[in-house]
Order: structure tokens, then C-alpha cells, then sequence
């Protein structure tokens, strides 16, 4: 249960600038992950939570006459946030103006990014090392937009460079009006544990919101996370690999201290073959093929999941993979052995 000084402090509206927020659970934005059809289904269990885009790489929008479909968002999943990430102040600021223009009630500048082809273009969690240059990549984007810029980053860029406490700080002063913490080095990429204590020492010096990211897989991690920090809200990122509904669970439970009983496996592979479907009619082919990889995530936790998970690996088209899934409902419903 939370305890009472929790239950309090998070049943007031989040703000994050002038933008209140009726939710203090964030979807994280995740490469190929999060797009518009995987969003679609977080927004329906958590209709208040904010969510966000794929990383949107400033400079590309340099050189396109129409905006990228990782861009494109729903106006009925508001509120949204688009997520970007470079090394150039001006082409960010540009980005921005182009993000708010497709709808974006936040923009975020991705700090954070542990992976080698981000940081070699001087992105992600290399602007922890570049703490300068990060400042005015605030400034800049500040200047270039009229709704709320904010940062995602971790702690540091090794066990020797956990420089957080400074660079928050300076984010703070350079105009972001909330900071979202992964509690990992860039050096952990994602092994290891989240040291959730840093988010705490972060939360003690700023005033603008600081939201706690890293290992929220259910209820009882957020509220652990939110206890032992003091953050403003959770982000809930692998979590929600193959299990859109994490986001929902976690926003009910702050909200009603009481949990939403949890989608059974039949539930759960429903929800797979919407996802396959949708995928197909919003991408085609290649929406077939990133499928794949959220088939398996899904296949997981029930008898036989492992012999669905190596079929649907494999799966070369829609019907293909619904007759699948659908043997598997079927053998589920009935109780047949497999």
C-alpha cells in the first residue's frame, strides 16, 4: 500500500510548466517500440498518462519535405510528448518548432541514450560528458518553443563520472521544466541495477519535477521507486515490452490504492493479434516484420508460450500469425493439453 505521505503528495496534479498532467506514470519513449499503433494500445488502459514518441533524430528533418511517420501522433492520444535527440543546438531548436507543429504538449531532448551509433553522432548520453553544450542545446530549444522542453538522461557516464547532481542542476537553470532520471550509468546500458538512490539525492536540489526511471516491471517496483526517491511520477520502459498494460495498473493503483486485476493469457495474446494487425495496416510489410519481435514479448508466461514464441518469430504475414495465436486461444479456452 502507499503509505500516507505518498498517497498525499502524488494526489495533486502534475505540472510540468504551464501543462498540468491528471497522471504521474509516463510511458517511455522506446526506439521502435513506441509508435502510434503500440501507444494507441498503452493510451486505452491509461487514458491520462503521458506518452511519447520513437527518438526523433534533429538532423534528418533537415533533409525531408514531409515529416517522418515516428512523428506522426494521434490528436486524440494528447497528452503526447516528442522526443528528440543531436548534438547541433539550432537544428534541436528547428525540431522542436516542427514537433509542436505535429502536436507535441512537451518536447524532450534525449540525454540519455547509452547506444554507440547515438553517442558517436554526439547525442544521448554523451551530452552528460558535454555538460556546456547541453545547456544551450536548452536554452535554444527554450527559446524556440512555447510549450514545456524536457530532459530524459541517466546518472553519469561511468562509475567514475556520476555527475548527475551537476548537470540536473544546470538543466534546471538552462530552462527544462522537468527531468526525467534513469538510474543507470551509460556504462550499465540496461544490466545491473537501477541505483534509485540517485533519483532521491536529484529530487533534494531541484524544483522542477524529476521523474524515476529504470526496473518499473509492476505496481510494487513503482511504489517502492516512489518511496525510496521522492520523485514526482514513474517511467515505465521495458516494463511495457509485450504488456502495454503496466502503465494503466500503476496510474490505478496511485490513483485508488487498489489493483486492477491483471490481463489473462487469453487477454494478453487478444492483444497480440490486435497489435499484429494494426501494425500490418499501419506499415505494410515492414510492420510485419517489427511485429515480430513484440509477438515474442507477448508470449510469454503461459503453457506452450515458448513453441508460439519460436512460430511467431517466423511469422511472414498477418493471417499466418492469427491462426497462430488463435490455435493457442482456443487450446487455452478448452483446457486441451499441449
Amino acid at each position: 500500500m502507499l503509505s500516507p505521505t505518498l498517497q498525499t503528495r502524488l494526489s495533486t496534479p502534475l505540472k510540468i510548466g504551464t501543462l498540468q498532467l491528471k497522471s504521474r506514470v509516463f510511458q517511455s519513449p522506446l526506439s521502435g517500440v513506441t509508435d502510434l499503433v503500440f501507444r494507441r494500445l498503452v493510451r486505452r488502459y491509461a487514458p491520462e498518462s503521458m506518452l511519447y514518441t520513437e527518438m526523433v533524430h534533429a538532423s534528418n528533418l533537415q533533409y525531408v519535405k514531409e515529416i517522418p511517420k515516428i512523428m506522426e501522433v494521434d490528436p486524440n492520444e494528447r497528452p503526447i510528448s516528442i522526443q528528440l535527440f543531436d548534438c547541433r543546438p539550432h537544428f534541436l531548436a528547428e525540431a522542436a518548432q516542427k514537433a509542436v507543429e505535429e502536436g507535441a504538449d512537451t518536447v524532450d531532448i534525449n540525454m540519455g541514450c547509452p547506444v554507440n551509433k547515438i553517442t558517436k553522432k554526439g547525442g544521448g548520453s554523451s551530452l552528460l560528458r558535454q555538460p556546456e553544450l547541453a545547456e544551450t542545446i536548452v536554452r535554444e530549444v527554450v527559446k524556440a518553443v512555447d510549450v514545456p522542453v524536457t530532459i530524459k538522461t541517466r546518472i553519469g557516464w561511468d562509475d567514475e563520472e556520476i555527475t548527475i547532481l551537476d548537470f540536473a542542476k544546470r538543466m534546471e537553470d538552462a530552462g527544462a521544466k522537468m527531468i526525467t532520471v534513469h538510474a543507470r550509468t551509460r556504462a550499465q546500458g540496461y544490466n545491473g541495477s537501477a541505483r534509485w538512490e540517485w533519483i532521491g539525492k536529484v529530487k533534494k536540489i531541484l524544483e522542477i519535477p524529476v521523474i524515476a526511471n529504470g526496473d518499473i516491471f509492476s505496481v510494487e517496483s513503482a511504489v517502492d521507486c516512489l518511496e525510496v526517491t521522492g520523485a514526482d511520477g514513474v517511467m515505465c520502459s521495458r516494463g511495457t515490452l509485450g504488456y502495454p498494460f503496466l502503465v494503466g495498473e500503476i496510474d490505478y493503483f496511485l490513483k485508488h490504492g487498489e489493483y486492477l486485476p491483471p490481463p489473462t493469457a487469453i487477454e494478453r495474446l487478444t492483444c497480440a493479434k490486435e497489435h499484429l494487425q494494426a501494425l500490418y495496416e499501419y506499415k505494410g510489410d515492414r510492420g510485419i516484420q517489427q511485429a515480430r519481435k513484440h509477438m515474442a514479448w507477448y508470449a510469454k508466461g503461459f503453457v506452450g508460450a515458448a513453441e508460439l514464441r519460436g512460430d511467431l518469430s517466423k511469422v511472414e504475414n498477418v493471417q499466418q500469425g492469427v491462426e497462430m495465436i488463435d490455435l493457442v486461444i482456443e487450446k487455452l479456452e478448452t483446457g486441451i493439453a499441449f
